[in-house]
């Protein structure tokens, strides 16, 4: 069950629910909310056991997570496997919701083309979404422009054939947890793309060498543009193709010069790794986790509590899924 002592830092978040609530915060009936707490102790999946926890942020809940289990493809003969997938929405619910809807899909529809799991189905399964995406923005630009400022991060896992793949586009992370003499440690999976990190500022600068101001400091934050933190996404249509660098888009968002070519991406960094019987669990969240706690600490709390423990963060935390692969 979830600790006391996380039940306390986070009854402070607690309130009526408000209306869009209802917003998928799993897809899992069975799960149990108190006020803005959603939370699922556990449940079993084909490499083994997860719980899963929502706190939403926002009047109108921004964010999805999924988990899928089973078929990793759309044949009868493809492989079997465990999705995970946080998907961490600005803006509005929108490219949260389609992600949730459509990267699993296509996910399998390229494992199907390909006969097997690999980073370039992923990849490919992400732009896919992308573009997706972006075509319903420009179906919906004259009756709802908004919807080309609303975008999320991505976090993708899939264990599938004894293989582990992480796939990040934005400010979520995953961590292992891994035995290493009769310790458990935390084992950092992806990286943030967020303008805070020098290593993404440069990465920025390098793409855009003409431009000085990719990157600004304002208020003390560093900033795409002077407007975002993330540098990759799925939506966020405004920084992507100059078309919607324009009105009906509310004034906040509109650059004051029109660009060639897209400033935020949405290829996601991939990495594989082969599972190893050392690897006791794997957690993925969204920034309101890490804000929080460090990487040691939140294995710690998965490891010293009981197996159907769900962690929760503090504060503004939108989504964390605890998994532990056989």
């Amino acid at each position: 069950m979830v600790s006391n002592t996380l039940m306390r830092i986070v009854a402070p978040c607690w309130k009526p629910s408000v209306e869009g609530d209802s917003s998928n915060r799993g897809g899992d009936a069975s799960g149990r909310a108190d006020g803005l707490l959603w939370y699922k102790d556990s449940g079993n999946h084909v490499n083994g056991e997860f719980s899963m926890a929502v706190i939403q942020a926002n009047n109108l809940l921004e964010d999805c997570s999924q988990l899928e289990s089973g078929p990793m493809s759309l044949l009868e003969t493809g492989p079997q496997g465990t999705f995970v997938g946080i998907y961490d929405g600005h803006g509005g619910p929108e490219a949260a919701r389609f992600v949730n809807q459509h990267l699993f899909e296509n996910i399998k529809k390229f494992t199907s083309e390909t006969h097997g799991m690999s980073a370039d189905v992923i990849n490919k399964a992400f732009l896919a979404t992308e573009e997706a995406f972006l075509s319903l923005v420009q179906q919906q630009w004259q009756d709802k422009p908004q919807i080309a400022s609303v975008g999320s991060c991505c976090l993708v896992g899939i264990v599938c054939s004894g293989h582990l793949y992480i796939a990040n586009a934005g400010d979520s992370r995953a961590v292992l947890g891994r035995l290493d003499n009769k310790e458990v440690k935390a084992v950092q999976l992806s990286y943030e793309h967020n303008a805070s990190i020098e290593s993404v500022r440069e990465e920025l600068q390098s793409l855009h060498p003409d431009d000085p101001h990719i990157v600004v400091l304002k208020h003390k934050v560093w900033r795409v543009k002077g407007l975002i933190q993330i540098s990759r996404s799925i939506g966020d249509a405004y920084l992507k193709r100059a078309e919607f660098n324009r009105e009906p888009l509310l004034a906040k968002f509109r650059l004051p010069e029109s660009f060639n070519k897209p400033i935020l991406k949405a290829e996601p960094t991939i990495s594989e790794q082969k599972l190893d019987p050392e690897d006791q669990f794997l957690i993925f969240a969204s920034d309101g986790l890490w804000e929080h706690l460090n990487n040691q600490e939140a294995v710690d709390i998965v490891n010293n509590c009981p197996r159907n423990m769900v962690i929760i963060s503090p504060g503004c935390c939108k989504k964390t899924a605890q998994s532990r692969p056989s």
